[in-house]
């Protein structure tokens, strides 16, 4: 069975209006929409020592991924706001709390080697650590979100076997030209979102498209981070990319049916 570990970010997704929050973070989904599809999963992160970090870690249990490496922290577990527009999620502000604490060390890079798959993403806080990462992983995925810029990726990539990123308003000839040069870096595995146009996947012989399944749109928050988790899933059992992409844009339809990320809501608290 292979295995994939988060490292990294977590959250608190609220949603203000309903008065409820769902868990969440790009390094906590991954790996719980990995072991959904059949594979095993862990997260490594640094979570408060409060009600929001409690529900975090007792949520990742339930779905049974292993979560024993995580630090428990005298710091209050992140949160981030959420309004939904037509369904649409919208980031209306954020607190990092303790994830921005993370101190990786010997002993979790030993743990790190142990995983088929690594995953990671823009908002860890892992740029310090991220060189030892790349070396400790038999393959690090990296989730640069559309938060990229130019700077960070070449920054990042000589780390990073599969790279994924937004880029909804880029052009035909502009995006191509992008994951080639992306490649030519990494020489990986390259996955660039387009919002409604979907997504293209480039693994250095080919430029793979694939559009969007259509759904209900509920709730979008977490249809990337369900694409990526069922991308890694298949690729490492051995499915061809367009088979791989074809099954994520279904994951990520999926996902849309539903308020949060992957559900496991519990009414906001004050902090």
């Amino acid at each position: 069975m292979a295995s994939l570990l988060g490292v990294g970010d977590n959250t608190f997704d609220r949603y203000l209006d309903q008065n409820t929050m769902y868990p969440g973070g790009n390094a906590v989904n991954v790996p719980v929409f990995y072991r959904r599809h059949g594979g095993k999963a862990a997260y490594l992160g640094w979570v408060g020592n409060d009600r929001r970090g409690t529900l975090l870690l007792e949520a990742l249990r339930v779905e049974d991924v292993d979560v024993s490496r995580c630090r428990v922290v005298d710091h209050p577990t992140g949160r981030c706001d959420i309004e939904l527009r037509d369904g649409d999620r919208q980031f209306m502000g954020s607190i990092p709390g303790a994830r921005k604490l993370i101190k990786l060390e010997a002993a979790d890079y030993e743990y790190v080697s142990g995983f088929d798959v690594v995953h990671t993403s823009i908002y860890s806080f892992i740029e310090p650590y991220l060189t030892d990462l790349g070396r400790a992983s038999k393959l690090l995925s990296y989730d640069f979100s559309s938060n990229w810029t130019q700077k960070y990726l070449e920054d990042a990539l000589p780390h990073v076997d599969a790279a994924f990123l937004s880029a909804p308003h880029l052009g035909d000839v502009e995006l191509e030209r992008l994951i080639k040069w992306i490649h030519g870096v990494n020489h990986g595995l390259v996955v660039v979102t387009r919002g409604e146009r979907g997504s293209v996947a480039y693994d250095g012989d080919r430029v793979y498209s694939q559009g969007i399944i259509e759904a209900r749109i509920v709730d979008t928050l977490g249809a990337g981070d369900s694409f990526i988790a069922r991308i890694l899933y298949e690729t490492r059992r051995g499915t061809e990319l367009p088979e791989a992409m074809r099954l994520a844009a279904e994951s990520a339809a999926e996902t849309c049916g539903y308020y949060g990320a992957w559900g496991h809501g519990a009414v906001i608290d004050d902090a």
